[in-house]
């Protein structure tokens, strides 16, 4: 089961098409297949029942079916128009909540456009947030993952405080151009008992998440039971991070701006407010 699960996700993936302007759509006749629908005419009816759910739920059907036509060959200098929609997410997402419930396919349409749907609720969510609120989040998702990383650093065989000193160090000094922790903290101006990470705008800790994230991806993938192999890879890791960084054009890590304030502080003025407004409420009551 899991494998099959594996290969349609990957087979929903690899028929998602991406416009010019970067949104993203499904044809519905390739969908059909992949849903194991022989028959155009029996998908037609889910679509059907799929565009009266959207109505339902308050959405603009060509929103999310818009119609396209499409000219295909049927024999010889012979060409026929045919029907076909470029499905937005939450269209493919109400095509597999209509259709047959006996195809193990569309169960498994279930749990993928669910998933992505979700996925892209909790981005338009984030993206939503003012800086500090978004540093807190991703300050959030860095410490379990290095937690996780940690654990996997452990595994491949850095055992000793100082073995993880240089561990971590190797990581930044990869995404940092050569920079060491130390470097990075006397760039930031930081005092001793301040951590580099509570002093990174939201761009920074995103590259930071994605450098810890896949290292321990790869200590795990590869299988790595050796504490300089270990110590080298997070290195990679991070050079190829900052790799993908200059390609697209993005500002260097280092040439970030260093927010006046820090996680911490960021966190007791949050907290502070929380408390703040429930005393009022209680004061109201």
């Amino acid at each position: 089961m899991r494998n099959l699960q594996a290969e349609e996700y990957k087979n929903f993936e690899e028929i998602k098409k991406i416009r010019e302007d970067g949104t993203e759509y499904w044809n519905a006749r390739e969908l059909s297949e992949v849903l194991q629908y022989k028959k155009w005419e029996n998908f037609a009816k889910v679509i059907d029942r799929a565009k009266l759910a959207c109505q339902n739920s308050g959405f603009e059907i060509d929103d999310h079916f818009p119609e396209v036509r499409k000219m295909v060959e049927i024999g010889s200098n012979t060409t026929r128009e045919l029907l076909d929609y470029e499905l937005s997410r939450y269209g493919c997402y109400l095509i597999v909540q209509n259709g047959d419930p006996r195809k193990e396919t569309i169960a498994l349409g279930q749990t993928y456009f669910a998933i992505q749907t979700r996925r892209q609720e909790v981005a338009d969510y984030f993206n939503q947030l003012d800086e500090d609120n978004k540093r807190l989040v991703i300050r959030g998702d860095i410490k379990q993952w290095n937690q996780m990383l940690l654990e996997a650093a452990h595994n491949a065989g850095v055992i000793t405080n100082q073995e993880y000193a240089e561990f971590q160090n190797a990581g930044y000094m990869g995404l940092y151009g050569g920079l060491t922790v130390e470097n990075i903290h006397e760039r930031k101006k930081l005092k001793d008992n301040e951590k580099i990470l509570d002093f990174m705008g939201s761009t920074e800790l995103i590259a930071n998440l994605f450098r810890i994230s896949q290292t321990e991806e790869k200590l795990k993938k590869d299988k790595i039971h050796n504490c300089s192999k270990a110590t080298s890879t997070h290195y990679e890791v991070g050079a190829k991070v900052r790799k993908a960084i200059e390609d697209i054009g993005g500002t260097m890590p280092e040439d970030l701006p260093t927010p006046e304030k820090s996680i911490k502080q960021v966190e007791r003025e949050q907290l502070k407010r929380l408390k703040d407004k429930k005393t009022k409420l209680m004061l109201d009551e």
